[in-house]
């Protein structure tokens, strides 16, 4: 990898510092992203909608190796998430997957870790923004699909409305 070449990687934050740190690291000239996902919180005396990280702890940034240290001295950052001993490269298609399904109309996101679950079949995917592509889907359950972003070891399952349903099928 050229050095001076821009990749993506994820950043541990500190709890609840997600969108702070993505606006400091903005302010740097830093290229971040926070990835939210619009909520309806409940408090005693009315509803609120709120924009809510997606990755609990998790910043993305696309940097080359001379911004690593300017990162890693942004307050609100604890490390970079890593693989194998060193800063773990996060895929341009992961990224882009993301903001896919964020996309989505409708579609409701939740982020497990890839523990626990198991490779099931080869799919091609045929309704919405993602039609005509194929995937490994982990597990299905009535109207979810889980997908594998192998970058971070997490899952992100994407609960789609009743009528999105039975629009994919295995692959022989």
């Amino acid at each position: 990898m050229n050095a001076s070449e821009k990749k993506w990687f994820a950043v541990y934050t500190k709890p609840r510092w997600e969108k702070k740190v993505n606006s400091i690291l903005l302010l740097k000239g830093v290229a971040s992203w926070c990835p939210v996902q619009k909520t309806e919180r409940q408090w005693s005396d009315r509803k609120k909608i709120i924009e809510d990280p997606l990755f609990k702890s998790y910043v993305f940034v696309k940097i080359n190796d001379d911004e690593k240290l300017t990162v890693l001295q942004t307050e609100g950052i604890l490390n970079f998430v890593h693989f194998l001993g060193k800063p773990a490269v996060i895929k341009d298609e992961e990224i882009e997957t993301i903001k896919s399904f964020l996309l989505e109309k409708d579609a409701k996101i939740n982020i497990q870790s890839l523990q626990g679950f198991k490779e099931d079949d080869k799919v091609v995917i045929k309704h919405g923004i993602f039609m005509d592509n194929t995937g490994t889907v982990i597990r299905t359950a009535a109207k979810k699909i889980y997908v594998r972003l192998e970058s971070l070891d997490q899952v992100m399952i994407v609960e789609f409305p009743a009528n999105y349903a039975g629009h994919y099928f295995p692959l022989h």
